[in-house]
């Protein structure tokens, strides 16, 4: 088995590169990654609904859509990544538990009493500190999960915080959970930079490698290119989502309505308006087949009707 400590902190990067080692290394491998503050989506996930869009605006927080399903996590740098890339036999290819063992019993030798939870998360007294997602590709498996070590977890919950009566769909929604950070519970201070070494020569311990390799050229050079084609690109982190209704409480004058907005692959098909024809006759040409942004939906409304409201 290959061992991987990644250099970069570039969320595209980490998860174009797990992509990479799940199709096109033949090999199994393992991978321990940070990334700079980012909000990571699940494969099947509404992009927009899991998220607090105006938090990501204005601090400048990138998302970006994963490979396997589950729900929405927060990475920053005080938060460590591992994947497992293996192969395996029909049938038995998904197994949290295979994954996730060798990580519990490297955190009960430094003295934490972590729990298997029960949905395939690590619990530290009763907080969640590591979620866990799968996927499968042929007869390879990759699992990927994070460990909260000395994360910003008023950032994490500010950057996740959704409105949920603002869409209507059927993609698949995150469980919140309460979250901890390890670094609190340790018996002497760490870093996490120490802290992934020593995740890292555990892991290395028990799978018997010898030192950490890194990649090559060649294999980053077709990494960049699946960040740029991919995990960079608006058609893949937001079109990618589900069909979905976006509705906002509106109030012009007296008169409050409330206006739908559909949204398909990414893209606006639909707007319609109750009780206010005028304005929907005016704002359709404006939004249809425009890319879905919740703040371009509000600027447009800001711009075009003055008198508009929108009631939070």
């Amino acid at each position: 088995m290959r061992g991987i400590l990644s250099n970069s902190h570039d969320p595209a990067f980490n998860l174009a590169t797990e992509e990479y080692l799940l199709k096109d290394y033949p090999s199994d491998c393992f991978m321990l990654y940070r990334n700079t503050l980012s909000i990571i989506v699940g494969k099947h996930q509404n992009a927009m609904a899991e998220i607090n869009f105006r938090y990501a605006l204005e601090h400048q927080i990138p998302v970006v859509r994963r490979l396997s399903g589950g729900g929405t996590v927060f990475h920053d740098t005080g938060n460590l990544n591992f994947c497992f890339i293996q192969s395996g036999k029909a049938g038995r290819l998904v197994d949290f538990r295979k994954f996730l063992m060798p990580v519990l019993e490297l955190l009960h030798e430094m003295g934490l009493p972590v729990e298997y939870g029960g949905r395939n998360d690590l619990i530290l007294e009763g907080k969640k500190i590591s979620g866990n997602a799968e996927h499968i590709y042929h007869n390879r498996t990759l699992h990927h999960g994070t460990l909260l070590f000395s994360s910003d977890l008023g950032m994490l919950e500010q950057a996740i915080q959704v409105s949920p009566e603002k869409y209507r769909d059927k993609a698949v929604q995150s469980v919140r959970s309460k979250v901890t950070n390890i670094a609190p519970y340790l018996a002497e201070p760490l870093t996490i930079e120490a802290f992934g070494n020593y995740i890292f020569s555990g892991l290395a311990r028990k799978f018997g490698i010898i030192a950490a390799t890194s990649l090559d050229n060649n294999e980053r050079e077709k990494i960049e290119q699946l960040a740029a084609a991919k995990y960079r690109s608006w058609e893949w982190n937001f079109g990618y989502s589900p069909a979905f209704d976006y509705q906002l409480n509106l109030k012009r004058g007296e008169r409050s309505f409330q206006m739908r907005i559909g949204v398909n692959n990414g893209i606006i098909v639909q707007v319609e308006t109750k009780a206010e024809n005028n304005l929907e006759n005016l704002i359709q040409p404006i939004l249809l087949g425009k890319n879905f942004r919740e703040d371009f939906i509000l600027k447009t409304l800001t711009d075009q009707f003055p008198d508009c409201q929108v009631i939070e």
